[in-house]
């Protein structure tokens, strides 16, 4: 069973910065679930949980990596509008049903992949589908009601069949009768020659001039913006027209009882189906949570069981991410708490980084127990806390009386209560805000208590006291800032082990303070406060050399032992070898002696059967040299022999080294190639969810003017999209996919105040040219709403106080449609109809902010 429900820390997250992680989470979701489970997920306490909801994240995370069959857009909100659906009153409609097929494809797919993969493949995310249903005849029973678009088919019901066929058969018949009706008109010089049928708020019209508008019988439904036309709907083709509204009247019932019938259908799986809807909704959530380990570098750490947390090359994911806009690399974070040092002391100069080094172990405990994978060495240890402290920056109050000093005493109050030995405390700045000595004794106080009771913390200071209690055998560590003494510039490196320096003095002279003034200052400070860090200072890097020592000792010990054992495994080889070639070159020399005394026996015996010739005497000495000359040959070929083997050997030996080298230099390489793969992934996975397919529910913007909306249909070549109450239909290319908390924020934004937007020249020539009165009299109600918003979208950014959109009377439907798109638009203050004597409801004026 999930643990119970944390509060969540506000105020705790506002201090590390995780409120900023959550936000950048929220964003990546789809789903209003997602976005949801991002706001409400807590800190988590238990090692089992925290590794399960870490496992998920890294599969997820894998999969985005190298699985391209796995979706990455079809995540459609469809809770909200299924639970209505429980209750026998309630109906689907046309713009849910979309949704619902949206939401069972992409289940489908989602379910599909992990059913396909092998079993220890991404097994915890496997594992959390293995229960969740599919939906085959749901999927069937919506195909025969939708088409591919999103529309209702004609083969949806016989009624809806025929009545279409008679709407297709009446549209063809009054069509041929407007022309027949426009073509005499144009013959009787009634009509201008070149006009043609004309079509407003669905209706087939004849242009005519005004003073011709009597010769048509008919009923007059629009007028020009100069009067000199009348659109007439001939009264011949007005009864066909009734009879077409009544076939509308009919098609739009057909479909309402269709989708009550569906609903009905539907209602038994219900329950099923909101389970699905939030299965998809958790897995939106795992998915963003695995685009920010992406974007973040990140990976998993090991869980620690032995009081150790060792962070290793860690990386503050926010600056980090401000350091690359502006080119520029972060300095890796390496720092190690033990059972035995558990608290690091950080000290040096201002903006040196030992702030950064607080919150980066701050904020990436918090990720790794919220189950965030995080910007680490996945070598590093992590241990899990009951909960984390923080006194950083300054928490004073006006309201509550409470001063710098104060504030930090209330929380030092409220840690000293609840800290134990599974308690991290974060402290920046360590007792300062009063009088220093003061300050100092009260902060060493503190310290002491925590160290008793086990605390694990990293605490910044420039309290020399502090430094000194760290120094001593304590289970606090000191840990230094580095500083470029030469350059006067400090290294943003942690040092641990020795005690920082504040600098003081040399910053003082870099900022350029007067000489005068600084050494005034060494002065007052006196011998005794140098003394005293320069001591400090030496003592530690002495006990830290002496440490090295130690374990280089150590070290060279356990060498040594391994050499000793490798040399007399080396040394009874030797002699057991030094034995063999003796006893072999004992033989040997035993088989020449023998050999040398056959030949000079034979070489005696040669000579004393010759009678000593001496030619013969000669042939046998110089057999005898002949067979002295091949003992020293094979002498020497076995010499040969021996340092060629020794030469092979070196060879050898260089030739693994180079193999070492060329190893380190490839996984380095291999590294470098590795973390520009993950970057290309995200480039890609960002278009690949920008350029997918739109469907059905999903969050767009209007490219051309940044306006939010949601589709309802997309076809081949065109999407219609609901902003606010107006839907348009507009080129796919002309919007772009967006997440549910990006649609989420562009609805709630305002509009910056007029006096705030800066002007310059082009925007001061295009409001010279601006004209306050727009005229769209006889235009479609697409193309109205495209060029209004375009028109009010300027009239905004130009700072202009007020418009007029002309737009006529007719039926009131084009003015409706208008002003209710309009009060959408941020900047905009007032909409209302113009002044009757100038215009009336035919008139529509648009006031700004």
């Amino acid at each position: 069973m999930e643990e119970k429900k944390r509060t969540i820390d506000r105020r705790l997250e506002q201090k590390i910065g995780f409120d900023r992680i959550r936000n950048i989470i929220s964003d990546r979701c789809s789903t209003a679930y997602a976005a949801e489970r991002t706001a409400t997920e807590t800190f988590s306490t238990n090692p089992s949980h925290i590794r399960k909801r870490l496992l998920l994240t890294d599969e997820m995370r894998l999969i985005m990596m190298f699985e391209d069959s796995f979706p990455s857009g079809g995540f459609i909100d469809c809770i909200d509008f299924l639970k209505p659906l429980e209750r026998s009153s309630a109906a689907i409609d046309l713009l849910s049903l979309r949704k619902l097929k949206t939401m069972l494809e992409t289940l489908r797919k989602v379910t599909s992949f992990f059913e396909g993969i092998k079993d220890g493949v991404y097994p915890n995310l496997k594992r959390m589908s293995a229960h969740i249903m599919g939906f085959p005849e749901v999927q069937r029973r919506i195909d025969l009601i939708l088409d591919r678009y999103g529309d209702v088919k004609d083969t949806a019901s016989d009624e809806l069949y025929s009545i279409r066929k008679s709407l297709r058969e009446k549209e063809g018949a009054i069509s041929r009768r407007m022309s027949a009706i426009l073509r005499k008109a144009q013959e009787e010089g009634i009509v201008d020659s070149d006009a043609g049928v004309s079509v407003r708020d669905g209706k087939m019209l004849i242009p005519v001039s005004a003073a011709n508008k009597k010769r048509i019988a008919g009923f007059i439904y629009d007028e020009s913006a100069t009067g000199k036309t009348a659109f007439i709907e001939p009264a011949e083709v007005v009864e066909l027209d009734n009879q077409i509204k009544e076939l509308r009247f009919s098609e739009q019932r057909e479909i309402v009882r269709i989708l009550l019938e569906f609903t009905d259908f539907l209602r038994p799986y219900i329950p099923d189906l909101l389970n699905a809807a939030k299965y998809l909704g958790e897995i939106d959530f795992i998915m963003a949570k695995a685009q920010i380990a992406l974007d973040f570098i990140a990976g998993m750490p090991i869980i620690s069981d032995d009081g150790q947390m060792n962070l290793r090359k860690a990386r503050h994911p926010l600056l980090e991410r401000a350091l690359r806009k502006e080119k520029k690399e972060i300095v890796p974070l390496t720092a190690t708490l033990t059972p035995e040092k558990r608290i690091l002391l950080i000290s040096g100069p201002n903006a040196g980084g030992k702030s950064v080094c607080l919150k980066t172990v701050g904020l990436l405990q918090y990720m790794f127990q919220w189950g965030m994978l995080i910007p680490t060495s996945e070598t590093s240890e992590m241990l899990v806390f009951d909960r984390i402290m923080v006194d950083i920056g300054d928490d004073q109050s006006l309201e509550n009386d409470l001063s710098t000093y104060s504030s930090f005493l209330v929380n030092m109050k409220e840690m000293l209560t609840k800290a134990d030995g599974k308690t991290l405390v974060l402290i920046d700045e360590f007792g300062s805000g009063t009088e220093p000595a003061a300050g100092g004794a009260i902060a060493e106080a503190i310290l002491s208590e925590l160290d008793k009771r086990g605390t694990y913390g990293v605490i910044t200071t420039h309290y020399t006291n502090l430094k000194l209690y760290a120094s001593a055998d304590t289970g606090v560590i000191n840990g230094a800032m580095m500083f470029d003494v030469k350059n006067i510039a400090p290294l943003f490196k942690l040092e641990m082990g020795l005690p920082g320096n504040s600098f003081a003095f040399e910053l003082a002279r870099k900022m350029g303070l007067p000489e005068a003034i600084i050494k005034d200052a060494e002065n007052r400070a006196g011998e005794e406060f140098v003394g005293i860090e320069r001591n400090l200072r030496k003592i530690a890097r002495n006990r830290k050399a002496l440490d090295e020592k130690l374990e280089r000792i150590k070290h060279t010990d356990r060498t040594l032992e391994n050499i000793t054992d490798k040399y007399q495994k080396e040394l009874q080889q030797i002699k057991q070898l030094k034995k063999d070639i003796l006893d072999e070159a004992k033989k040997e020399a035993e088989e020449i002696i023998k050999g040398a005394n056959r030949q000079v026996e034979n070489t005696i015996k040669t000579i004393k059967e010759s009678q000593a010739a001496k030619e013969e005497t000669q042939e046998a000495r110089k057999e005898l040299q002949d067979f002295m000359s091949i003992l020293a040959a094979r002498k020497e070929k076995e010499q040969k022999e021996k340092d060629d083997y020794i030469e092979r050997k070196i060879k050898q030996i260089d030739a693994r080294k180079e193999r070492q080298k060329q190893r380190k230099a490839k996984k380095a390489d291999d590294k470098a190639m590795q973390e520009q793969m993950e970057q290309q992934a995200e480039r890609e996975r960002i278009e690949a969810f920008r350029s997918a397919p739109l469907k059905a529910g999903e969050k767009v913007r209007v490219k051309e003017n940044g306006m939010v909306g949601e589709v309802q249909k997309v076809s081949a070549k065109a999407v219609v999209v609901a902003i606010g109450n107006i839907s348009s239909k507009m080129p796919l290319d002309k919007v772009e996919r967006i997440t549910s908390n990006e649609f989420k924020s562009a609805v709630k934004e305002t509009a910056r105040p007029v006096s705030a937007i800066r002007f310059d020249s082009s925007i001061s020539e295009r409001k010279l040219s601006f004209s306050t009165e727009m005229d769209v009299r006889g235009e479609r109600l697409n193309d109205a709403v495209e060029k209004v918003t375009r028109y009010v979208d300027d009239a905004v950014m130009l700072g202009v106080p007020s418009v007029r959109i002309i737009h006529g009377k007719g039926t009131g439907v084009l003015r409706d449609e208008l002003q209710k798109l309009i009060r959408t638009i941020p900047g905009v203050a007032g909409v209302k109809d113009e002044h009757i004597q100038f215009g009336g409801t035919g008139v529509t004026i648009v006031t700004f902010e």
